[in-house]
């Protein structure tokens, strides 16, 4: 039997049950009663309420399953039914592996392979450890670092948790850009651990990938690791954002016949991602951006506890404009949504000028949905892959990896981080533009290569 087989045999192995009952039956009762059956892998993956009904999905091996049946069925308020799930075999034993280049078969390769041979490489690196990015894997190897504090939509999870979100990242690296990347979960949220950690890793990687780090510690995290090591960080969770969003607005500037250094932007959501977004937008020669948060728009006579916060009150805002989204929106030109559920209204979008743009970026659920916004908008971006022109940082950090890998960078520069943003927005031609078609997809074969181009040729001049 092939190892893909015996993966195969192994998945079918276990079987998703859906239970139905009466909303308020505590599922604790059941779930107890099920346990008694002594099915030691049965496991809860999700509970909820829907049209006065309460359903739970558990896994249950195959050898079990005829025992915990039999158990439901004593249950006559409980429903049960075999469902297909997808997801749950996508991900059982993990989604990523390390596989040898070349195999081991035979007493010479051993000997090449480990030891004596290896020695002779590893004298070598001990005389110029330089030559670490010739002979092991550290120049094709990216560390994805997280501590699981914010992740995704589902906030602060922790790392065991983290740890599928991370694998499937290492999946993207790999597919995309041949980049070999692993997860590193570490379950600390001290930010003296966490760079300590990295600085102490850091020789087996040729770049540093930060993931889902809460605000605003992920800023401190960031700088000192860019100081203090010999190899590129990113943040992500930033910095890609930040790159996608600038080659979206540059094309949807172009679609409403407008330029990005005469449009009124405000971003609302100043975290870690609306505060790159917004140093991304200064960079590209934006002079008018308000960001609002949940106190209001941010002000220079204001003194702000987040210490990032005083930098952007003191870098934004040139007309002092004060109060809440709705008072800020007023004439503007885009509208920047890194927040959360239904912030935006369509009266704001009537507030704003003629030709609005709208990047409601909050996931899975938008600032404003696309439908509430038709006919108010005339070009709308959200995060999600179920509507046009998804912002998806995907299309920045395998491109964006695989060239300061290949240019062996020691850093990251505002100047990469454009040419990725520019690289990006030439993917879709000129008379390609329309207004749902502003970014592209993240499976066209062009991304990739041209964001590594520009970030390498970026590199060499810097």
């Amino acid at each position: 039997m092939s190892v893909e087989a015996e993966k195969d045999e192994y998945k079918d192995k276990y079987k998703v049950l859906r239970l139905e009952t009466d909303a308020g039956v505590p599922w604790n009762t059941i779930t107890a009663q099920l346990a008694a059956t002594g099915e030691n892998t049965l496991s809860v993956l999700a509970e909820w309420d829907e049209g006065g009904r309460s359903y739970m999905d558990i896994t249950v091996s195959e050898s079990g399953y005829p025992q915990v049946a039999d158990a439901l069925s004593k249950w006559d308020t409980v429903k049960q039914a075999l469902v297909s799930d997808p997801a749950l075999r996508l991900h059982l034993d993990g989604k990523i592996e390390v596989v040898p280049k070349t195999p081991i078969r035979s007493r010479e390769d051993l000997s090449c392979a480990y030891t004596p041979g290896v020695a002779r490489i590893s004298t070598a690196i001990h005389r110029n450890p330089s030559l670490a990015y010739s002979f092991t894997i550290k120049r094709n190897t990216v560390a994805i670092v997280t501590d699981g504090s914010a992740v995704l939509g589902l906030g602060d999870i922790g790392p065991l948790a983290a740890m599928p979100v991370m694998e499937g990242k290492a999946m993207l690296f790999k597919q995309l850009a041949g980049v070999d990347a692993f997860p590193i979960c570490l379950n600390t949220r001290d930010p003296d651990e966490i760079v300590e950690t990295v600085k102490r890793i850091s020789p087996a990687f040729g770049g540093i990938n930060l993931e889902d780090i809460s605000s605003p510690r992920c800023f401190e995290i960031e700088r000192r690791l860019t100081e203090e090591l010999d190899i590129p960080v990113f943040h992500d969770d930033q910095h890609g954002t930040a790159v996608v969003l600038l080659a979206g607005l540059m094309n949807a500037v172009k679609v409403v016949g407008k330029t990005l250094e005469d449009c009124k932007i405000v971003i609302c959501g100043i975290g870690a991602a609306g505060v790159a977004c917004t140093k991304m937008l200064l960079s590209a020669g934006v002079k008018w951006i308000v960001g609002v948060d949940r106190q209001g728009a941010i002000v220079r006579e204001r003194v702000y506890e987040r210490e990032i916060w005083n930098w952007y009150a003191q870098n934004t805002n040139p007309a002092l404009e004060k109060g809440e989204l709705a008072n800020v929106i007023k004439d503007a030109d885009i509208f920047v949504g890194l927040s959360g559920p239904g912030v935006l209204t369509a009266e704001d979008i009537r507030n704003m000028r003629n030709d609005p743009i709208v990047f409601a970026l909050a996931n899975p659920v938008p600032e404003i949905y696309p439908e509430e916004a038709k006919g108010l908008v005339r070009v709308m971006a959200t995060g999600r892959s179920d509507y046009p022109n998804q912002i998806n940082n995907v299309l920045c950090f395998p491109g964006l990896f695989r060239g300061i890998l290949d240019s062996r960078a020691i850093s990251i520069t505002d100047k990469m981080k454009l040419s990725a943003a520019e690289a990006i927005a030439s993917v879709v031609e000129e008379h390609e533009l329309h207004e749902g078609y502003i970014i592209p997809s993240i499976f066209n074969p062009k991304v990739v290569e041209r964001v590594r181009e520009a970030v390498s040729r970026a590199a060499g001049e810097s």
